[in-house]
């Protein structure tokens, strides 16, 4: 792709998503229809789109509005799943870790350091199991074909090294830290743009704000959210990607939803942390919480696992006691603790996990995905977590088109396909752009500044202490398919985490938004 502007195709726009939903109106079929625009949605619809089938992608809201905006933004390797057995789902983690490191999006998914602290609440018996799960971990990396170049291997820090590393933590009974690495994305509702906008430049009609009413194997009875019009969109077969929302829409679908909650911290909460932090839970012995610093000046602490009953939330809020457990883990590793009144927001996501009937606690149920067609022929994925989107959507895409009786042109080749914006580390270290937009727009960032090249006003932040610029705003409802302040404030950007500031940013978010026409 030209670095100097997007390809023509991936483009999202009111006026495009108008007249793709006109044409499904007046009668065309596509082959696929996916429900669902969260990272295993969008990735079905760009897996279908890449073999050469027709796909139309509907969400009741918006890009990654559901579980795919709140996780930890890691793209895990699979350590955890070694600890419980389940070397397949490990290794699968593993191997989905490198493609999107490697191959399909190097600009949005980079190495990230993490010390496990060694303190006198670290038994020396835990503190050598953790290290051998590590070197287990780096076993698994060399075996799913990831290079030591993207990621480093482990090693034990002393307390001076671990110190330099994590300023903040308490000095007096640290005897070391284990040092590691994982994937982390920079965004994981930029990734779950750039994943819906190549499926667009594939032809796929991604159509926001369009709410599945009811499926079948066949069609779908859908409302554009934005003026109420009823239409069927017919298909030769049907996925349901909706996560927890998945048995809204099918029956004999089981799930068991928990909430992990991450508090968001600004970055002078924790002085001086280079790297992010493992700090075991009490008791547990594969449970850790995580400090993840960001780059925009922001730290996430998370996550819990508590089980979600009743009615599902369509946004979750982080409960107090999630954040009075968090910030108590926390605390137990840090010279001054972290007062509530330090917290600048928190968020908390459901995760979509299989209810087999055996698991008691949520924090024990696999995270395998599993792929279910129902006697209708609709096809639920549900399961699984961010880092095995790829691999949920192929297997999806495989199984609906078994139910739909369907041949595609093409075998899936999504591992191969490089994401909007993608290109090798060289390339994007290469691009005459801000660091900053290299590494949440890729080779797009070089177009982006040129918008604010262009005009004075678009180099501006969008409110004191944000980083995020008026061109960047401008540039999610031209190309990115945002389409109101929400879509902008808290899924482009993540300006939205912190409340404070996206109220100091609505103004501008209210003027990119101008740009749309009346009709759209």
């Amino acid at each position: 792709m030209n670095a100097a502007a997007p390809h023509p195709g991936c483009s999202l726009s009111a006026a495009r998503r108008l007249r793709e939903l006109e044409e499904l109106a007046a009668g065309t079929t596509v082959d696929v229809l996916v429900v669902g625009l969260g990272a295993t949605g969008a990735g079905a619809a760009l897996d279908a789109a890449s073999r050469g089938l027709s796909v139309a992608a509907v969400d009741a809201h918006d890009l990654a509005f559901g579980t795919s905006r709140w996780s930890s933004k890691l793209i895990h390797g699979g350590l955890r799943y070694l600890a419980t057995g389940e070397v397949g789902v490990a290794y699968e983690s593993a191997v989905e870790r490198g493609t999107l490191m490697e191959r399909t999006a190097p600009h949005l998914v980079r190495a990230q350091p993490f010390v496990a602290p060694l303190t006198g609440l670290t038994p020396h018996r835990n503190a050598a199991l953790v290290q051998a799960a590590l070197r287990a971990g780096d076993v698994l990396r060399r075996s799913a074909g990831t290079a030591r170049s993207t990621l480093p291997a482990p090693r034990r820090l002393s307390a001076v090294e671990t110190l330099a590393a994590a300023p903040a933590l308490h000095r007096q009974s640290l005897r070391g830290g284990l040092l590691s690495w994982d994937g982390r994305v920079a965004d994981d509702a930029r990734l779950v743009t750039a994943i819906a906008r190549t499926a667009a430049g594939y032809g796929a009609r991604v159509l926001t704000r369009t709410r599945a009413l009811s499926l079948t194997g066949r069609e779908a009875l859908v409302r554009d959210e934005r003026t109420g019009q009823e239409i069927r969109i017919r298909a030769r077969t049907v996925i349901n990607a909706t996560g927890v929302w998945a048995g809204e829409l099918t029956d004999g679908i089981r799930l068991r939803p928990s909430r992990g909650t991450h508090l968001v911290l600004r970055a002078e909460s924790l002085s001086g942390l280079r790297t992010g932090l493992h700090i075991p839970v009490p008791g547990e012995t594969n449970r850790f919480v995580l400090v993840i610093p960001q780059d925009d000046g922001r730290v996430y602490v998370g996550l819990t696992d508590e089980p979600v009953d009743g009615a599902l939330p369509e946004v979750p809020q982080a409960p107090e006691p999630d954040i009075g457990f968090l910030l108590d883990i926390l605390g137990s590793v840090l010279d001054v603790p972290v007062r509530r009144e330090d917290v600048a927001g928190a968020f908390a996501g459901l995760r979509p996990l299989l209810d087999t009937g055996r698991a008691t606690r949520t924090s024990d149920i696999s995270r395998r995905h599993a792929v279910i067609t129902s006697p209708e022929g609709v096809v639920t994925v549900v399961g699984g977590k961010l880092t095995t989107y790829r691999r949920m959507a192929q297997d999806a895409v495989d199984a609906a088109l078994t139910a739909g009786l369907l041949d595609a042109p093409r075998r899936c080749r999504t591992s191969r396909l490089p994401l909007v914006g993608a290109a090798p580390r060289a390339v994007l270290a290469a691009l005459a752009a801000p660091r900053r937009l290299v590494d949440r727009y890729g080779t797009e960032a070089p177009a982006i500044q040129a918008l604010a090249d262009t005009d004075p006003r678009l180099a501006q932040p969008v409110a004191k202490g944000v980083a995020t610029t008026r061109a960047e705003l401008l540039w999610a409802v031209r190309h990115e398919g945002a389409l109101d302040e929400s879509d902008l404030l808290d899924r482009r950007t993540r300006i939205g985490l912190v409340p404070e500031d996206r109220t100091a940013a609505l103004d501008a978010a209210h003027e990119a938004l101008a740009a749309i026409p009346d009709r759209v």
